[in-house]
């Protein structure tokens, strides 16, 4: 791609309400604009992430034999006053009326319109278990929406349900779900931690919190210095020093932005709404249900949190937005052009082909944070170039058949790691 193509605005001046550093980069580097206060536009850079991780989202969920559907973000209220959720849900909830005084909700979630869709085809046994899922834009009338993506009005999520027959069902598929969402998060490079949490809104007997550990985390994690055990400090008062309540070592305390959720919901919603089936024993029983959330914009500002450096991102291997970019300087294009076409049949390629300066430029790349860069500058016309590994914080001065040999071992272990 050539950026005198691929719209990216940015900005010289950091934005003074941008009070974290994912929020700084994202307006900085042109990949979002505020609209109005908790929405934003998602300007090219941005949504070519978000495709990845969309993508990273759907190759591990679809392991689980879960399906992709869409549902309407309009909802009509007789479903939330059915779950009893019209009146509980509370000011969150984005309440409208049509044309006709017919009111509805913008959804916040799903629960509702998924068990509607479920109770009209499924009534017996046989046609359980299923796993049900869309990426879809929620909402939700924060009283105080805040740091960029990471408390929206208006934001993006990945959302599965599933139905089963019996708890023992829901357990497998609850494990399995889990195990992807590990997968997921691996796969983003992230530092995370699984904890027991609250409810909340959604309901049901357990859920589970996947917390990415960051100082500016609204959730205070508690957890051992020596085992898996960990809750939201919400739900427990452990001090940091406590023994650990499974007798593995001592409690600690860290902040964690929360990126997933998942539910075992139980007949929260089937025994209200009437979604039944028919046992084996010829019995009529409550379906039993478990949900699953990811928030995949807020995702794009957790990566950010933990992969940048002096407010300069260097995005992990399977959501970079590009996998070269290539800065040509002075009278250098047209050789930057040539390196840019033979390196474009293997590798997803950026060429600043701009008439701009190089302080402009590099000010520029750093925004985009493409860890492989190849700077055309003076030593050009014998055929060097400066390859440079951002992660690494390597520079080196190579012929391009050396660059291409230090990318097919990035490539080659890309593939290792994730196939």
């Amino acid at each position: 791609m050539k950026q005198s193509r691929f719209f990216i605005p940015t900005l010289r001046e950091t934005p003074k309400d941008a009070q974290i550093v994912s929020h700084r980069i994202l307006l900085k580097g042109g990949y979002i604009k505020q609209v109005a206060a908790g929405i934003y536009d998602y300007l090219p850079l941005a949504y070519k992430i978000i495709k990845k991780i969309e993508n990273i989202v759907r190759e591990e969920i679809n392991k689980t034999e879960s399906v992709e559907v869409l549902m309407p973000a309009l909802q009509p209220k007789d479903l939330w006053v059915e779950s009893l959720r019209w009146e509980q849900y509370g000011k969150e909830l984005m309440r409208l009326e049509d044309r006709n005084e017919r009111p509805f909700c913008l959804g916040p979630t799903h629960e509702e319109v998924v068990t509607d869709l479920v109770r009209d085809y499924v009534n017996s046994y046989k046609k359980l278990p299923i796993g049900l899922y869309q990426i879809q834009n929620k909402f939700r009338d924060e009283f105080r929406p805040r740091f960029g993506l990471m408390r929206g009005r208006e934001f993006l999520m990945f959302d599965l349900y599933t139905f089963h027959k019996d708890e023992d069902d829901l357990d497998v598929w609850y494990k399995r779900v889990r195990e992807a969402y590990k997968r997921i998060l691996n796969r983003l490079e992230l530092d995370y931690r699984i904890i027991g949490a609250d409810s909340g809104n959604i309901g049901g007997k357990a859920s589970e919190e996947f917390m990415v550990l960051c100082d500016i985390g609204e959730d205070t994690i508690v957890y051992s210095d020596s085992s898996s055990f960990a809750l939201n400090q919400e739900i427990c008062d452990l001090k940091e020093g406590d023994p650990s309540p499974d007798g593995k070592g001592i409690i600690k305390h860290a902040k964690g932005i929360e990126v997933g959720h998942i539910f075992k919901l139980g007949t929260r919603y089937s025994e209200l709404m009437k979604a039944n089936f028919i046992d084996q024993d010829q019995k009529t029983k409550p379906i039993i249900m478990g949900c699953y959330g990811i928030g995949i914009s807020r995702l794009l500002m957790a990566i950010l949190e933990q992969h940048s450096n002096d407010e300069k991102p260097v995005w992990p291997k399977e959501v970079t937005p590009f996998d070269i970019h290539i800065i040509p300087l002075g009278d250098n294009l047209d050789q930057g052009l040539e390196i840019y076409e033979k390196l474009s049949k293997n590798y997803d390629c950026l060429i600043d082909d701009r008439d701009e300066r190089a302080g402009v430029k590099f000010q520029d790349a750093d925004l985009v944070g493409v860890r492989y860069r190849i700077v055309v500058g003076r030593k050009a016309d014998e055929g060097i170039y400066e390859f440079q590994d951002l992660k690494q914080g390597i520079k080196k001065e190579l012929k391009l058949s050396e660059i291409e040999k230090e990318l097919k071992k990035w490539k080659d272990l890309l593939i290792q790691i994730f196939m």
